[in-house]
């Protein structure tokens, strides 16, 4: 099977990694790719808003799966433009995407189906959001309704937070037109735990949990981000735990797509919160979330392909799927100034260094022009087998905010977490940093 993967993060580079372990998969092509998918597949120039040449790249390349990564065109109606060409595609519709492009479809669908959530309201006038505001107590939280990169939300402590809050993504159009609609949702206090499921719009199968960290400084301090660590499983969320989100949350909401004549095809995400009343949804995702898969996917001992197919043609009944008891640990390492103004540009040293078994999924990184030859003859001479810890010892640069997601596994949260911190000082770009606490709580 020929495999095509749309997206240039480490989600995408952690999903190439698993699908080159399936027997049943042959070639993979990424577009845009990174330096990380260049050393293990072939990178297509292609921007994934280029609907058009991604479509014809997959039928140049006799594609036999597209799968989609990023939200922005998942939202963009990307798998209606290629399921209408022919194209076998893992991913959810235009219309199903919504469950993430647009916080209030969410919130309307979750509580007219009874799905437990955080109670808000939705506006698209700005003055309106301020007098409802100011007719409730804080803290509460404010999210830009479309799609901001994980940085349109705000839990704003006082009214004046809040109101800010507002002005920032309707008045000043600081998130374009992700903003021009808000919604304001009652604050809730809980663990915050992710939890992914396979399905094929009628078939719901849960991942393993995880949990991620969106703040960019230690101690959950800092603006918003695109996620600075994540590790899997967190405590006191198990087998029980994954059932009962499976059946109040997860089933439910595919159920109630399908009926709405939007049936949902692929990873649907539940962003969770564990209350003193249950587990409640604070948000939908309609992909893998970054850096969930980067834990989550290591820990897959069945073959992805087989599961993504599954999905895309409505039969994943048939497909059995086993996890490794191990633990994931993942750090992401980021760009001086992240998630403001940062530099790239910024040659990374290390990556040969690191121990055996730590992977390093790359995001925002690029092979220098210099070293394009090397590449592509190490591409020649060792195809899907080139290991992702042969990893060039020079000539690759940062490109992006995020940069690298350093992953270690072990039997427990301290050794891998410690195996994770261990190495991550080998790796040197100017101006890097990480977060030191991510799965700290565990200890």
């Amino acid at each position: 099977m020929n495999v095509l993967v749309i997206g240039s993060g480490a989600r995408e580079h952690a999903i190439v990694w698993k699908l080159l372990q399936s027997p049943q998969v042959r070639n993979v092509w990424v577009a845009p790719g990174n330096a990380g998918t260049g050393m293990i597949a072939r990178n297509l120039d292609i921007p994934v808003d280029d609907f058009v040449g991604l479509s014809q790249a997959a039928r140049d390349n006799r594609v036999d799966l597209v799968v989609i990564g990023p939200d922005n065109p998942l939202a963009d109606g990307i798998v209606d433009f290629m399921s209408n060409r022919g194209l076998t595609v893992f991913g959810p519709t235009q219309a199903a995407a919504r469950i993430e492009s647009s916080k209030s479809f969410a919130k309307d669908l979750m509580i007219r189906n009874g799905i437990p959530c955080a109670m808000g309201e939705a506006f698209d006038s700005a003055s309106a959001a301020k007098t409802y505001i100011q007719s409730k107590s804080a803290p509460v939280v404010v999210k830009a309704d479309g799609l901001s990169l994980g940085k349109g939300v705000t839990v704003a402590v006082t009214q004046e937070d809040a109101l800010r809050a507002v002005e920032i993504a309707m008045e000043e159009r600081a998130f374009g037109p992700a903003g021009d609609t808000v919604v304001i949702e009652e604050f809730l206090e809980g663990t915050e735990v992710s939890l992914l499921a396979f399905t094929d719009g009628e078939i719901v199968v849960p991942m393993v949990p995880a949990r991620d960290y969106k703040r960019v400084y230690d101690g959950d301090l800092g603006p918003n981000t695109g996620g600075m660590g994540a590790y899997s499983p967190p405590g006191a969320f198990g087998l029980k735990e994954v059932e009962q989100v499976t059946k109040t949350i997860l089933e439910p909401t595919v159920r109630a797509l399908a009926r709405e004549g939007s049936p949902f095809k692929g990873v649907l995400y539940a962003g969770l919160i564990m209350t003193s009343d249950g587990p409640k949804v604070l948000e939908f995702n309609a992909r893998f979330g970054d850096p969930e898969a980067q834990v989550v996917l290591p820990r897959l001992e069945s073959d992805l392909f087989d599961i993504m197919y599954a999905c895309a043609t409505g039969r994943l009944k048939d497909v059995k799927m086993d996890w490794s008891e191990e633990v994931c640990v993942g750090v992401v390492i980021a760009s001086g100034g992240y998630p403001g103004n940062y530099t790239t540009g910024m040659p990374i040293t290390g990556l040969d260094t690191l121990d055996e078994g730590v992977l390093a999924f790359h995001a925002g990184t690029k092979v220098q022009s210099s070293q394009f030859s090397r590449l592509n003859a190490l591409f020649g001479n060792t195809g899907r087998k080139q290991s992702l810890d042969e990893m060039l010892s020079g000539g690759i640069e940062t490109s992006g905010g995020r940069v690298l997601t350093i992953v270690s596994r072990g039997p427990s949260i301290t050794e891998a977490r410690e195996k994770v911190y261990d190495n991550i000082d080998k790796v040197k770009f100017a101006g890097c940093f990480y977060r030191s606490d991510i799965a700290g709580e565990e200890y």
